[in-house]
């Protein structure tokens, strides 16, 4: 006679996430009595703490009791260690948000008497003074700059950051090792260094006037060094399977990178450039002494002062007039604006790896697919009929 063990009961997994309801009671109980005894403190013990000091001791407090009452429903020192840790962690995400938060709202709300005025994005400060109200003068001739400097910025840096990256990568030797040190180096340059540079290469030496140009090839210098670094980042998460298998299906060492490595990369590369523009749009040193200041629109880069959004807040913030301080503000709100899209999409465009396609390239993969398929077919049916390969 043969028994049956009974079964056996499923194991029940313990959860080491520090998210749950009775974690959400502690600490909101924690923070409760952190307050209470941090605000006791002040008003009995420390009457003269700042604010800023009353919340450095709530918070010293609030770890305290935390702790406590972590160590009360669990005895593992580990888990109390993992949740002071994790809470932590959280905090100072939530204080940098905040502090991002803090600027950009500020300078909004500090913008909001200039930016509803249509004419301050169509017209520019030729025939405005400082004492005149917001509704004369606007930042057109800032942002026509910012969007030229910026397009020649780009049809710089992208090729030669391109290049550079590709060259990173695909060689080796002394000399790439030298390359990559220089990029490395040129990473952490002051901006102000790249200004005085063109400044004194062209605009003293060959006689070069301030210009759109100027500032241009000063912002390039600053931003290419960010460009190679981050595609060189891109290029080296392309899996080598890929480089092996079309090496071994006979393609050159070009056509690999161009037609594998590259296409691969896409989606990084992309959130490469944007970087690489957005660090650019906030450049106002290399501006400053290179491209010159003036009141009017400017659309040719070759010749006279050329503004654009970093240099007018920059210049508009000295003046002691509330007006012009106020359309510093909408300046550095509109160049925020731009810098917060282009990261945005950024973040939209380089969400995926290396590698995976989009849904749009998916269904053109599976067309090209389908159509390579049928061309194969139609090129072998006349090789498949009765009698194809007898002589007649």
């Amino acid at each position: 006679m043969t028994t049956t063990s009974p079964p056996r009961a499923a194991e029940v997994r313990r959860s080491t996430s520090p998210r749950g309801p009775s974690d959400a009671i502690v600490l909101a109980g924690a923070g409760a009595a952190a307050l209470s005894l941090a605000a006791l403190l002040a008003t009995r013990v420390i009457p003269s703490v700042d604010p800023g000091g009353f919340v450095v001791i709530a918070y010293v407090l609030f770890l305290v009791l935390y702790g406590v009452l972590v160590s009360l429903e669990d005895d593992g020192r580990t888990v109390v260690r993992d949740r002071l840790a994790s809470v932590v962690v959280h905090s100072l995400a939530v204080l940098a948000l905040l502090a991002l938060l803090d600027v950009v709202g500020y300078t909004f709300w500090r913008g909001r008497e200039a930016l509803p005025h249509l004419s301050f994005l169509t017209t520019d400060m030729q025939l405005a003074g400082p004492l005149d109200p917001l509704t004369v003068g606007g930042i057109l001739h800032g942002v026509a700059g910012t969007l030229i400097e910026i397009t020649i910025m780009l049809l710089i840096i992208v090729p030669l950051g391109l290049a550079g990256a590709v060259y990173l990568n695909e060689t080796s030797g002394a000399l790439a090792r030298f390359v990559r040190t220089v990029v490395e180096a040129m990473t952490a340059l002051p901006s102000i260094l790249a200004g005085l540079l063109i400044y004194g290469s062209l605009v003293l030496t060959l006689g070069f006037v301030k210009s759109g140009l100027a500032a241009a090839l000063a912002i390039s210098v600053n931003v290419l060094p960010i460009m190679i670094r981050a595609s060189d980042v891109v290029i080296r998460l392309v899996p080598g399977s890929l480089r092996e298998a079309s090496l071994a299906m006979g393609a050159s060492r070009w056509r690999t990178t161009w037609h594998v490595v590259l296409p691969t990369a896409r989606s990084g590369l992309t959130t490469a450039v944007l970087l690489a523009t957005a660090q650019g749009l906030g450049e106002t040193s290399p501006v400053l002494i290179t491209a010159g200041f003036g009141s009017g629109l400017n659309l040719n880069p070759l010749s006279g002062p050329m503004d654009s959004l970093p240099l007018i807040t920059f210049i508009f913030s000295h003046s002691p007039e509330p007006t012009m301080i106020a359309r510093a503000f909408g300046a550095g709100a509109v160049l925020m604006a731009l810098v917060l899209v282009l990261f945005g999409l950024a973040r939209v465009l380089g969400g995926r790896p290396a590698g995976e396609l989009s849904t749009r390239a998916q269904r053109t993969r599976t067309l090209q697919s389908r159509r390579d398929l049928a061309r194969f077919v139609d090129r072998d049916l006349p090789r498949r009929q009765p009698g194809a390969g007898h002589a007649t």
